[in-house]
């Protein structure tokens, strides 16, 4: 059996701003919104997937922002090192903060939500690299730049290889 990320469900307190934050920096589309049972709370379903009904939900249940949720981040891949650049320019636009982490095998960008809901949005390297590894990395380089940069920082790494050539069974490594 394989198992793939479906969906994340967070507690938000304003469904305006964060439909507002997902749909103008992230590129999200609702898909459904209604009361959960009819009586509520407030539920909402976003995808930026045709063929997925909601990648990512939000119930308006959370009453107070001072203290953190239980989620620690939500990660989405992106196809192309473009598409980071993509966030990248539209978080800047925002005037949202971002930190930029390489972990060997992606290039990162870690931000939050309007409501301080922790996110990421990676494109993958062609590099295997033991984890836990991070970098930061410069949001400027070109994609080649990148590349390079990645494979210069972590060829030393444990376990660095081309990710065709690191094809290992998952172990447990405790």
């Amino acid at each position: 059996m394989k198992l793939e990320v479906s969906h994340t469900i967070l507690n938000i307190k304003d469904s305006n701003i964060i439909i507002e934050f997902y749909s103008k920096v992230l590129g999200f589309k609702v898909s459904d919104q209604g009361l959960i049972g009819g009586a509520g709370p407030e539920i909402i379903f976003m995808s930026q997937d045709e063929n997925e009904h909601h990648q990512i939900g939000f119930s308006v249940q959370r009453e107070n922002l001072d203290h953190s949720t239980q989620l620690n981040h939500i990660s989405f891949r992106v196809r192309t090192f473009d598409e980071v650049q993509e966030v990248k320019n539209a978080l800047e636009a925002k005037d949202f903060e971002y930190l930029p982490l390489c972990h060997g095998n992606s290039l990162s960008l870690y931000f939050n939500d309007p409501e301080g809901n922790t996110l990421e949005v990676f494109f993958d390297t062609p590099w295997h690299v033991i984890q836990p590894q991070t970098e930061i990395w410069d949001t400027n380089m070109t994609e080649d730049e990148a590349l390079k940069w990645v494979e210069l920082t972590f060829k030393d790494k444990p376990d660095f290889s081309k990710i065709e050539d690191s094809k290992k069974e998952f172990v447990n490594r405790t």
